[in-house]
């Protein structure tokens, strides 16, 4: 040891340095060393000169410090010590003498503290400080911060100075504790949760050994806020802290088997997290997460409440090389939301090719409105045909979206989104303008031919957020559209229990001259009485009815039992005065067993697929407009 006198350390130790830490990092305390260039040696102050008449003042003054104090000479060993530090170590001044400080301080224990200390022993540095944790002879640890510096006039050896900040450090403890817990569950809190994360993803912390994988179980109580709303934020305290009780429990017992177990803490709110260091893979978790879900399944007696919750878990499980804290907390989060969606009391794992699908949705949604300003929209018209004479007496206008990225996109996977933000609003007058003006256009470019009426699908929302009758009446005046010639479609649900604003709507519609078609007819909450009061003139049929339709140049399954139910309403709906279409006619016998139970019109690949303008067109100029046989 350099700068030290040889030989064993004294057997009889004063005290015994154990772990090493420090000033400089954060404030739970981690080593850190002070380094202080050396100044200018300072010109003799003979006023004070220790070795004169003031020398015993100067001894009285050191032994009488409340500072624990020590004189190092160049080898590195105790000259003197004062009362405190003897105090400070639980033994006599003496015992200290000739004692090698490095040992005793812990100051060899990490090779920056060593080299530091080792330069101010040998008068190439001006100062070193840092902070030891030190074990006390009686067992209790002392944490110290230990200063050394020269001593004047260039006398030989370092003057060694020891702060106990024992009580200092157990109140920076007690406040990071407070900072770092909910205050509720007294379980650690999202910044402590957060910090546990980064460590463990952390490229030193899964190299060193373990699995080298990770885990995150994410919980949301179902139905927490109505217990909040009506029972009161005490007794929702009082049922979150037992909550976390019970997680608390379950992660102890799936700890029990192996070095650590799962982190639980309380992000906020009603959210909880249990996360999984050195994971062993998806198993785990679900393990996991199904004890979770049946601790919390028995009632919880609040003050003699008792009151049921259930919990719907996200659980990831993935290889911690590569994985973020924020990219890990997304995944938790979208697969929380698929559990809450998919009905609640249930946990679902992370699926890399559903959240694919979800982030596609993201970008869609992002980009819908743009792409109604950019032109990105276009319409195909799919014909509707008498079933009696295979005339073509209308078509159904369908939306498509030439996204740049994505490329045609069919309605089902962008007209969701628009209702969902609006945008279904402006695309709807964007739809039901082009294609009003597209039927004039037809109309004008065949005078001879019967005009065929255009049908547009509209959303509720459409109802509710924008004035849609005032809409269509100004694009029937611009394109000079007669009414007759235009339908409008809306689902059986959207329909049904129609009161107020959307009611009056239709009515106006209808009074307007336009017609009004119910779409998917037979699939939703169909009340026949509502029904024969609603201003509808067209029941669609879904095309799963016509799908079951036994035929005899096909081997699909029959089911007898769709034709009588098609048949009663088509009977039921010329009796209330109404239309029947079929939707997915896609073969001749279906087509012939439609028309022999009376349906009006058909629509399906039979007759043709959606097509452009421009096909319509042609379709027109065929021979008193026949469209069957035009796929």
């Amino acid at each position: 040891m350099s700068g030290t006198s040889e030989g064993p350390t004294p057997a009889a130790d004063l005290i015994r340095p154990v772990v090493t830490e420090s000033d400089a990092k954060a404030p739970g305390g981690t080593d850190a060393v002070a380094f202080v260039p050396p100044h200018p040696d300072p010109e003799p102050d003979t006023a004070a000169d220790p070795a004169g008449g003031d020398a015993a003042s100067y001894r009285s003054a050191f032994t009488a410090a409340p500072l624990a104090m020590a004189v190092v000479d160049r080898d590195g060993r105790i000259a003197t010590a004062n009362d405190t530090l003897a105090d400070l170590f639980g033994g006599p001044p003496g015992g200290l003498v000739g004692r090698v400080a490095a040992d005793l301080l812990d100051l060899s224990s990490d090779p920056r503290t060593w080299h530091a200390y080792r330069e101010v022993l040998r008068g190439r540095q001006a100062k070193l400080r840092c902070t030891r944790r030190l074990k006390h002879p009686d067992g209790h640890a002392v944490w110290a911060q230990i200063t050394v510096a020269p001593l004047a006039d260039g006398t030989p050896g370092v003057l060694l100075s020891v702060t106990d900040i024992s009580a200092r450090r157990e109140l920076q403890a007690q406040l990071r504790h407070l900072q770092m817990h909910d205050p509720v569950t007294r379980l650690p809190n999202r910044t402590l949760f957060f910090e546990r994360l980064s460590a463990a993803l952390d490229t030193e912390a899964y190299t060193r050994g373990g699995t080298g994988r990770i885990g995150l179980c994410f919980l949301d109580l179902d139905g927490f806020k109505a217990i909040n709303d009506t029972l009161g934020h005490r007794v929702g305290d009082r049922l979150l802290a037992a909550v976390a009780e019970r997680l608390t429990r379950c992660a102890e017992e799936a700890g029990y088997t192996r070095s650590a177990a799962p982190l639980v803490a309380r992000l906020g709110g009603d959210e909880f997290a249990l996360l999984v260091e050195d994971s062993t893979g998806t198993e785990q978790l679900a393990d996991l997460a199904e004890s979770v879900l049946t601790a919390l399944q028995a009632p919880f007696d609040l003050s003699g409440q008792r009151l049921s919750v259930s919990a719907s878990i996200g659980v990831v499980e993935r290889q911690a090389a590569g994985t973020t804290a924020t990219g890990l907390m997304q995944a938790a989060d979208t697969t929380l939301y698929w559990a809450k969606a998919d009905g609640k009391a249930r946990w679902t794992l992370f699926d890399p090719e559903r959240n694919a699908h979800r982030m596609t949705r993201q970008a869609l949604a992002s980009t819908l409105r743009p792409a109604i300003d950019r032109g990105e929209f276009t319409l195909e018209y799919q014909p509707l045909v008498g079933m009696a004479d295979g005339r073509l007496s209308g078509v159904e206008a369908l939306v498509r979206w030439n996204h740049p990225q994505f490329g045609t996109l069919t309605p089902n996977r962008f007209i969701g989104l628009a209702e969902e933000d609006g945008a279904i609003v402006p695309l709807g007058r964007w739809i039901l303008a082009t294609a009003c003006r597209q039927a004039r256009r037809w109309q004008l470019e065949h005078p001879d031919e019967p005009p065929i009426f255009v049908s547009v699908n509209v959303a509720v929302r459409q109802v509710w957020d924008s004035d849609l009758v005032a809409d269509v009446a100004e694009t029937l005046a611009e394109t000079g559209l007669a009414p007759h010639l235009l339908q409008l479609e809306l689902t059986e649900s959207a329909v049904m229990g129609s009161s107020g604003r959307p009611l009056r709507a239709l009515q106006a519609l209808s009074d307007m001259g336009v017609r009004i078609a119910i779409d998917d007819f037979g699939t939703g909450y169909s009340n026949l009485a509502y029904l024969s009061r609603l201003p509808v003139s067209v029941l669609k049929l879904d095309g799963s009815f016509v799908r079951g339709f036994q035929y005899e140049d096909s081997g699909a399954h029959a089911s007898p039992a769709d034709e009588v139910i098609v048949e009663a309403m088509i009977q039921l709906a010329h009796r209330l005065g109404l239309t029947v279409t079929a939707e997915c006619v896609e073969t001749s016998a279906q087509a012939g067993r439609l028309r022999r139970i009376g349906c009006d019109t058909g629509q399906g690949w039979l007759y043709s697929r959606p097509v452009a303008a421009d096909r319509i067109s042609e379709l027109l100029a065929c021979p008193a407009g026949q469209a069957a046989g035009n796929p």
